[in-house]
Parts: structure tokens; sequence; C-alpha cells
């Protein structure tokens, strides 16, 4: 088993003096290898060597995914490129790609991450892991890969797609792990359903879900449908890649590998930090990265910070369930409203399929918002009526949960599109609107 409790259960104050031994290199390094950060770092009036305490992290500036962008390709990179070996890229689907470069020593840091987090989940040498996350670019699908070789499992890696293969295959090769995004989850327990595939007769114990935020309500929905336990997966490809954090069977928020990583919270309008158990924006400074080392991070993810004892014994800080992103938050009528807060009313309710739709659109002066629910073949088969008073009982609990009038369509099976990697929960026509009135 690959179990490295002297990392994993370190005392507190012990791992507090190493976090700041290693933010006080991580910054040197930078002022000295990336004159981005040399020129901010300077407009602030901070020498490296003002770092006493960690407490002194509050005063170095943030960096944002547009830095990464102003500075594309490899402007932020900290090593010559002759020590980088891989590039890894988001999808770019707002301007240019974020570009993040790895030495060698930054991929063995990866995959001894990525195995410590799928021991965490309970995930042993023994067991068969297919990966359904997308390799390439995107940096999913290799995080796992070698996470998961490193921990001595059986991998398949299968990436994302050709969904009636990967049920063929989990059947056939006895898989017991199932990695991918939960929205491909709840597609892949449809195709096994309309296939009349029995999820109970698979050998699957564990899904290792993420890549895109998700309700406790879902991770319930999975565990019934694909009968396994749901455990929550974190990481973004600019901090490393998935591995960052990982959810424990305790299910009481995930561990983040704080010895590498340096976690805060703040208010995302003023930039404060904010205490333990208050949500706002997650900010991580890498501490040992090498290629692409980046100081307070604005992740956009909304989140929340433990510092109690976890029953796993870990005693690594933990953060909650992303609970929606900040660049995802929709201001209908000045109320911010996060997708993951209808999901959970849906998928509460459980009287829908757990595929939604939010349409937002502009009627005049105002904004409105249309949730598209999907219903299953016996239910869109139902009377009149009865559809009727379930999209009547959906709009109430929905508008008490937001505070705001919204519209409830209740649509055909299939009607939304499945996604393979991130689902796709919101289509926002008020640009169209405004283009239209210019």
């Amino acid at each position: 088993m690959y179990w490295k409790e002297e990392l994993e259960c370190m005392p507190v104050a012990e791992r507090r003096k190493l976090q700041l031994a290693r933010l006080q290199a991580q910054v040197k390094r930078v002022y000295e290898t990336v004159p981005y950060y040399q020129r901010r770092l300077r407009e602030r009036g901070i020498d490296p060597t003002r770092i006493k305490s960690l407490d002194d992290l509050a005063y170095l500036p943030f960096t944002t995914k547009d830095d990464l962008r102003q500075t594309y390709p490899f402007g932020l990179f900290a090593r010559p490129m002759s020590d980088i070996v891989r590039l890894h890229a988001s999808s770019g689907t707002t301007g240019k790609p974020t570009v993040v470069g790895y030495t060698q020593q930054d991929i063995e840091t990866w995959a001894d991450l990525m195995a410590r987090a799928l021991v965490c989940a309970g995930v042993g040498p023994d067991d068969i892991i297919q990966n359904a996350y997308g390799y390439g670019l995107f940096t999913g699908g290799l995080g796992i890969h070698y996470g998961a070789e490193k921990l001595g499992a059986t991998v398949v890696p299968i990436s994302a797609g050709n969904t009636k293969r990967q049920v063929m295959l989990m059947q056939d090769f006895g898989v017991t792990v199932l990695s991918c995004t939960p929205s491909y989850a709840l597609h892949l327990a449809e195709v096994m359903q309309e296939n009349g595939i029995d999820a109970s007769h698979l050998r699957l114990r564990i899904g290792i879900f993420g890549a895109e935020p998700w309700s406790v309500s879902m991770a319930h929905e999975i565990e019934h449908k694909l009968n396994l336990m749901a455990l929550d997966i974190y990481g973004l490809s600019e901090i490393m890649g998935p591995g960052v954090a990982m959810e424990c069977p305790y299910k009481n928020g995930l561990h983040i590998f704080d010895d590498h990583f340096l976690p805060e919270i703040i208010n995302p309008e003023m930039g404060e930090q904010l205490k333990p158990g208050e949500e706002g924006e997650l900010v991580i400074t890498t501490l040992t990265k090498e290629g692409i080392p980046l100081i307070r991070y604005r992740t956009r993810d909304v989140a929340v910070l433990y510092d109690d004892p976890c029953p796993c014994g870990r005693t690594h800080v933990r953060i909650s369930r992303i609970l929606g992103r900040t660049d995802d938050m929709l201001i209908i009528r000045g109320v911010n409203v996060f997708p993951s807060q209808i999901e959970h009313v849906l998928l509460e309710m459980g009287q829908t399929e757990p595929h939604y739709l939010l349409v937002v659109d502009r009627k005049g002066p105002l904004d409105c918002l249309e949730v598209w629910v999907e219903v299953s073949e016996r239910l869109f088969a139902d009377e009149v009526r009865r559809l009727e008073e379930l999209e009547q009982a959906i709009r109430r609990e929905i508008e008490s949960t937001l505070g705001i009038a919204v519209k409830v369509r209740l649509v055909e099976p299939k009607t939304i599109e499945r996604s393979q990697g991130k689902a796709k929960r919101v289509v926002d026509r008020r640009e169209v609107y405004e283009r239209e009135r210019r």
C-alpha cells in the first residue's frame, strides 16, 4: 500500500514550519527567475526576505488566469524550456489558453500526490481503474494515470467517450474504480439502464469524480445508480492537475495536500482573508512546483476551509465541495445564482432525471431565468395535469431557494445534450440581446 503516514498525519505545527520554509523558498525563486513576479513584488515594496511567517502571505499579490493569458505562452515559467518536459493547456474557450509547464521533478511530484489521493479514497494496488477522464492537453487523464501506476494499480486508459464500450469493458475487465466527471458517470448509468445492465452485478466499488462542481445530492444519485461510493477529487491545471485535494471515505471535506499547496479563502470582492468555516473564493499558492510556480492563485472556485480533525487521522486542512464558481455565478435581477443551488433542489425532490439546463434571457429591461428539466419516459407519457403539477412544485422549490421568480420547463428524455467531459449547465442569451439592441 502506498501510504505516507509521516506526511498525511504530520502534526499541524510541524507542517506549518514546513509550509513556511517552502513558501520562503518559492517567493525567492519567483523573484529571481520570473520578471513578472519581480515587477509585481517590487511594486508592493516586497523583498523575499520580508516573509517571516505564514501571516505574511497576505502581503503578496494575487495571480489570476488573466495573468497567465497576458504572459502567454511561457512568461510565468521559472525554468528554461530545456528543463520543461511537458506542457498542458486549458481549452481556451474565452481567449488564449492558459499554458502550464512541468519539469521532470514536477511530474514525479504530481504522480506521488495523485497516488496519495487514490490511497485517501481507499484505492489499492489490487484495484482496476477505468480512467474515463480525457487524455491530451487536459490534465485529468494523465494525472490519474500516472498516480495509479505509481500506486501499482491496473489502469484502463480508455479516456472519455464511446460509452457502450466503456460499459462492456467494466463488465469484462472487472473494473473496481471509475474515474470521470460526475455528469459522465450519470450518463454511463443511463446507458447501462437502457441496455438492461444491473450495476450491482459489476465489481465497481469506488468512483472518483471531479473537474466540475457537483452536489452531495448528485453524489447520492450516482451511488444509487452505479452501486459504488462516490468521492470528490479536486485539482486544476494551473496548480498541477487532479490530486490537489481528495475526499476520504468519511466524506468530511476534501483533504488538500497542504505540504505542497497553501490554501486560503478570501472575500472575492474585497480580497481579504476569511476564517475557517467562512465561504469565499479558494486561493492556492504552490509550494514545490518548479516549472510554473504560482503565488496566491485565484481559482474562482467557491468553497469553505475546515481545520478541525478528520476521523481518518489525516491532519491536512480540508476544503468543502466546490459550491460554485465566481465566474460561473449568474446575477439575475441582483440575486447571485449558482447552478449547484438548482441541482440540489432537483435532486432533493427526486422526481426528475438529473439533467438540467439554465437558460438566461432578457425580456425588455428584466433578466429572466428558465430551468429546463428532463423527465423520465414514464413521467413524460403521464397526463398533462400531473406534469403541470410537477412543474409548479419544482418552480416553488427553486423560487424558495433563490428568492426570485423562475420559469420551469419539463422536457423530453435526452433533450439536454450529454457531456463526455465537463457538463454545460448554462446558456446565457443576454449578450445576444445586447448585441441586437446595439
